[in-house]
């Protein structure tokens, strides 16, 4: 049932936008009960944010000894999940929601983008430990350096990011933070 209810709202929102996913939409077009779905997700918010986060979610990258290794396997990996059909509209109308949100709901926003981003505070604290990062970095910022560029490439820019985005974003995020710059 989750896969399909989930693959049935990236569907829905691709099609028509975030305004299109009602619990009923996503039901009849994933074959699963309402009651099914409200068991699993209790708001409309909650099925659109695990919808995302099937697409573009938390990562684990193991400690490989190198910043600019693990900063690649991180950007390689959102890059694939970024190409796949669908994704731009998806991200560009969680986006919309999220600054629509009345403000007891931009918690779960917030969460959200806190869980995607937080294997890339782990290699800035990792590079730390390794002494490749300077130490006053701040890693909320540095974190931020590495994420934004393929979101705007993907939606300001409306270009499909790719390998030499990839291969930039990398050279300039380790000369930004790195103890030689």
């Amino acid at each position: 049932m989750t896969g399909a209810a989930l693959n049935a709202v990236i569907e829905l929102v691709t099609e028509q936008g975030v305004r299109a996913v009602t619990m009923d939409a996503v039901a009849a077009r994933a074959g699963v009960s309402k009651p099914a779905m409200y068991r699993r997700w209790p708001s409309k918010q909650a099925l659109v944010i695990a919808a995302a986060e099937s697409r573009i979610g938390p990562l684990s990258v193991p400690d490989l000894g190198d910043l600019r290794a693990e900063l690649r396997e991180v950007l390689t990996t959102r890059l694939a999940s970024y190409r796949m059909p669908g994704t731009d509209r998806l991200v560009a109308e969680l986006i919309g929601a999220a600054a629509a949100a009345e403000p007891g709901e931009h918690g779960a926003y917030a969460a959200y983008t806190d869980r995607i981003m937080a294997e890339t505070r782990t290699i800035l604290e990792r590079g730390i430990a390794r002494g490749e990062v300077r130490p006053e970095i701040d890693i909320r910022s540095a974190a931020t350096l590495v994420a934004a560029p393929m979101i705007y490439r993907l939606l300001a820019e409306r270009e499909l990011p790719d390998g030499h985005l990839v291969d930039d974003l990398v050279d300039f995020v380790v000369r930004a933070v790195s103890r030689t710059s």
